[in-house]
């Protein structure tokens, strides 16, 4: 049963969407923060998902502007990701209505556990431009097919997935890294936020409170991240996928 909204619980909305906003826009991960709350207050399973994707999708495109203005990353480098991530988060969200979730659920935390271990004993991954393993176009082609594909269908960790793959086969450095990715995750969020729309399943007053919260803490996190660079990212990254493999593994076989 959901909670009566009263001017206390939007304060609290506010602010969570505050917080998310600040760790998303540096590392991802902000939906740890968000769905809680989203839970406490009542919402059912698709409606919290539905209005998460509302919230973090002013979240993302709060913090991608950011990057952009103070030209940390160009559009017109990366059309050719936005363009493939738009066309696999499509495809997995029709998928997903199609068939369960299944093998995928036991597979991301044992792959998130391969990003934190590589990112953690990799030394100096993201503090410099590194030289790429791949054309940035096949790259763009590969993993915003298949990361775009994956955040339609399933979702958690998109964010570390993207920043990973990014820093070892692009070789950008981790402010780049970053950048890039809030760019991919708007991309595919506006997708899978389309789906939930069409279903119904978005509490626009609780989304819009938070997205107010969200706009402003990615606004901060993000200009924290271009002015700290790697030296701040690098280390609240590997708490996020720490803390999302804790929380995907909890669920998935211990629940």
């Amino acid at each position: 049963m959901i909670a009566e909204l009263t001017f206390q619980i939007y304060i609290l909305l506010f602010m969570t969407g505050l917080c998310a906003g600040f760790v998303d826009s540096i590392a991802g991960g902000g939906g740890l923060i968000a769905l809680p709350v989203l839970f406490s207050v009542g919402l059912t399973p698709q409606v919290a998902l539905g209005t998460n994707k509302l919230q973090g999708s002013f979240g993302t495109l709060s913090a991608s502007y950011n990057f952009i203005k103070k030209g940390v990353v160009r559009v017109d480098e990366n059309l050719s990701g936005i363009l493939f991530t738009l066309i696999g988060a499509i495809l997995g969200a029709w998928v997903i209505q199609q068939v369960q979730a299944g093998f995928v659920e036991y597979l991301v935390p044992v792959l998130l556990l391969f990003v934190f271990f590589y990112t953690l004993f990799t030394k100096n991954l993201g503090d410099v431009s590194g030289s790429p393993k791949m054309p940035r176009h096949l790259f763009f082609l590969l993993f915003g097919l298949g990361l775009g594909f994956y955040d339609g269908f399933f979702g958690p960790g998109t964010g570390s997935f993207w920043t990973a793959a990014i820093l070892i086969f692009l070789g950008l450095d981790m402010k780049e890294a970053s950048g890039i990715t809030r760019i991919m995750n708007f991309v595919s969020n506006i997708v899978a936020l389309s789906v939930f729309i069409i279903g119904g399943n978005v509490m626009y007053s609780v989304g819009f409170c938070m997205a107010a919260g969200q706009i402003v803490g990615a606004r901060a996190g993000s200009s924290l991240a271009i002015k700290k660079g790697a030296g701040f990212i690098r280390p609240i990254f590997l708490i996020v996928v720490f803390l999302t493999i804790v929380r995907l593994a909890w669920k998935t076989y211990f629940v």
